[in-house]
């Protein structure tokens, strides 16, 4: 999945609007255009399609962080430079609020089944020994989960 794929699902999931967008970049104390946001929402066979970093993606994240959960006080959480579906996954996982069984009620409404465990080694770091990477199936599953719970309640 690219960057773009996956801000594009988030903005369909919960309805945000251009301006919801640039407000939810500005909550991570980064500014963007509507242009920029248009143009990372584009296909891919646009010519106006700009690829979304992992550093801007992130940036958004953390702006949905605080959107979702309230800004906390101090020095924003510095976006990450490179950007896993693992990370990706816990982000989302914090933007929401979500326990362990709140995630596998969400894959399972996706008609993904998994364990507490397998999940567990998602969000574990890269140098634990029962780390696991989280894979673009895993991670398309949640988002079509998130858009069942979210979008179509």
């Amino acid at each position: 999945m690219t960057n773009n794929d996956i801000l594009r699902r988030i903005r369909y999931t919960f309805d945000i609007s251009d301006s919801k967008m640039i407000a939810i970049f500005a909550l991570a104390d980064h500014k963007v255009t509507r242009e920029q946001t248009s143009n990372w929402l584009k296909k891919e066979e646009d010519e106006a399609y700009q690829v979304l970093s992992d550093i801007q993606l992130a940036t958004f994240l953390n702006g949905f962080i605080n959107d979702k959960r309230g800004k906390k006080e101090g020095p924003q959480h510095e976006p990450e430079k490179r950007l896993t579906n693992n990370i990706i996954f816990m982000k989302l996982k914090i933007a929401l609020n979500l326990q362990a069984e709140d995630v596998l009620k969400i894959m399972a409404m996706a008609g993904f089944q998994m364990s507490k465990h397998e999940l567990s080694a998602f969000f574990r770091k890269a140098n634990h020994k029962h780390y696991r990477e989280c894979k673009d199936q895993i991670l398309r599953n949640f988002l079509k989960g998130m858009q069942l719970k979210y979008r179509d309640a």
